[in-house]
């Protein structure tokens, strides 16, 4: 693909900090409707915006030092921001408004914040190499964890409606996860009226050493966990949450230290902003680089809009700009991998007409429409409110599949038919297979597919067409690919016959 030419021109320029911006977080307050953004800068303030007018709501003074992180409690009601001192400071999310300010919360500077999917946790990273848990019903320590290291980035997996969460802290010498829980935390402070915390992460279950990271992010379904290394590795790197091991190359692009990574809320983007004074969003179905936006100076924290449309990002140049993720920054795309794209669209509104699937209702409609982000947060949603629901599965299967994330899809398709096999989950499993070139095993998935047909002749003609094009386009690639080298192979078996006869 030929080189990216660098976007120069935001949309928009947010500009009243004093200082460098360091940190950004977009959310929606938890009484309101308007999309919001919050700012922290080393001129020691907050700047609270309406995105949508761009307007100044609130100059949130409180830190007597530079700040470094923040975060926003996932129902938009709490603020955290922490500073160079080790002072943390809680905020209305509604209003901006200091709400408690804990001096000394650490003996070094605060580099990160993140609150768990369940409101009441907060985790903060500090230079003191420590990561201490918060429960934000009394802004008291849980449970403070040793790092052995400067803890640059701490995020907690989303884990919706699950009691398992896992936290992910990156130090100056590995990426450490965190999971299982601590039971024997006292519950005697908490009255009928406050009941207990959740259980929180305090158990090492996993170091991946190596290097120095200053960002992690997680995907939306909390499978991945993408980390952003220093100048002397400015790669991301992405991990699989099962078992811990690198998938792919490294992502390469940015050429000094990557302060920052954010995935937009569909996993369909990923964004990274770095000391080369750059930002980079990037495909994570393939990992491309799609797009190039370039700041005056070197920039430190990148976030995306709520519904995924824009990047925001902040630097040196003490201003906040706004970028776009529409189509129309994307580059033509006439290879193979798009022929594949546009192939499994067609199939994706085929299953959505055949409705032979059970797919939900609003994943179907929002399939027709094009609206992909959609329809992963409501397979997403529905997996985590019901762990066994194998249709679930199935159909975020063939979404992926409509990606061309072949092995997560298969991930899925398994999942699916080991909780109940049905003719969603084969097929599904049969089309990952063809992803990924194993067309004997997607023929004897897509055969297993035919006994949940129950003799309908509909249904049966419509597992035929899946299974007819799929195959049948897989093995064009088989027959161009390795007819030619069995053939040389023959010929080259014939003259050492020959050869010895001679």
């Amino acid at each position: 693909m030929a080189a990216l030419i660098p976007n120069i021109t935001p949309i928009r320029a947010f500009e009243d900090h004093e200082d460098c911006v360091v940190a950004i977080a977009v959310f929606k307050p938890q009484y309101g409707s308007d999309e919001r953004m919050v700012t922290g800068s080393y001129d020691g303030m907050l700047r609270l915006w309406d995105l949508k007018t761009g307007v100044v709501l609130k100059r949130m003074e409180g830190h007597r030092s530079r700040v470094r992180g923040l975060a926003i409690s996932q129902d938009g009601k709490w603020i955290a921001s922490g500073d160079e001192s080790g002072e943390l400071i809680v905020w209305h999310g509604h209003t901006g408004e200091l709400n408690q300010t804990i001096n000394k919360a650490h003996n070094g500077c605060i580099f990160s914040l993140d609150f768990s999917s369940y409101p009441r946790m907060l985790a903060s990273g500090s230079s003191d190499t420590t990561t201490k848990l918060w429960d934000t019903s009394m802004w008291q320590v849980q449970h403070t964890l040793s790092c052995s290291g400067i803890v640059r980035c701490v995020q907690y997996s989303p884990q919706p409606g699950c009691n398992r969460a896992l936290l992910a802290i990156a130090t100056d010498h590995d990426v450490q996860i965190y999971q299982d829980y601590d039971s024997s935390m006292p519950n005697r402070y908490y009255g009928y009226n406050h009941t207990p915390p959740p259980p929180v992460p305090t158990r090492l279950v996993r170091s991946i050493s190596g290097g120095f990271n200053y960002a992690l992010a997680w995907t939306p379904d909390g499978t991945r966990l993408l980390s952003g290394g220093n100048g002397a590795d400015p790669t991301i790197r992405e991990w699989d949450a099962s078992t811990w091991w690198q998938v792919g190359d490294p992502w390469k692009g940015h050429f000094k230290d990557i302060h920052a990574i954010s995935v937009d809320s569909s996993g369909t983007f990923l964004a990274s902003a770095s000391d080369d004074n750059r930002v980079r969003l990037w495909q994570l179905s393939d990992r491309r680089n799609v797009a190039l936006f370039k700041h005056s100076g070197e920039v430190n924290c990148v976030a995306f809009s709520a519904n995924g449309k824009h990047v925001l990002s902040g630097g040196v140049d003490k201003k906040i700009s706004e970028w776009p993720t529409s189509e129309d920054t994307l580059p033509e795309d006439g290879s193979k991998d798009g022929l594949m794209k546009e192939q499994a669209t067609h199939q994706a509104q085929a299953y959505s007409d055949f409705k032979v699937l059970a797919m939900n209702s609003t994943v179907r409609n929002a399939c027709i429409a094009g609206d992909w982000p959609a329809a992963f947060k409501v397979l997403h949603r529905d997996i985590y409110t019901d762990t066994n629901d194998h249709t679930a599965y199935a159909n975020r299967a063939l979404f992926r599949a409509r990606r061309c994330e072949w092995d997560q899809a298969l991930q899925d398709a398994i999942q699916s038919i080991s909780i109940q096999p049905s003719l969603a989950g084969h097929i599904s499993e049969g089309i990952a297979l063809c992803g990924k070139k194993q067309v004997l095993a997607a023929r004897i998935s897509f055969d297993l597919a035919s006994m949940f047909t129950n003799r309908d002749l509909k249904t049966g003609h419509f597992l035929f067409l899946i299974k007819a094009g799929n195959i049948f386009q897989h093995t064009l690639y088989f027959i161009a690919v390795f007819r030619p080298l069995r053939c040389l192979m023959q010929m080259n078996n014939k003259r050492q016959f020959f050869a010895s006869e001679n």
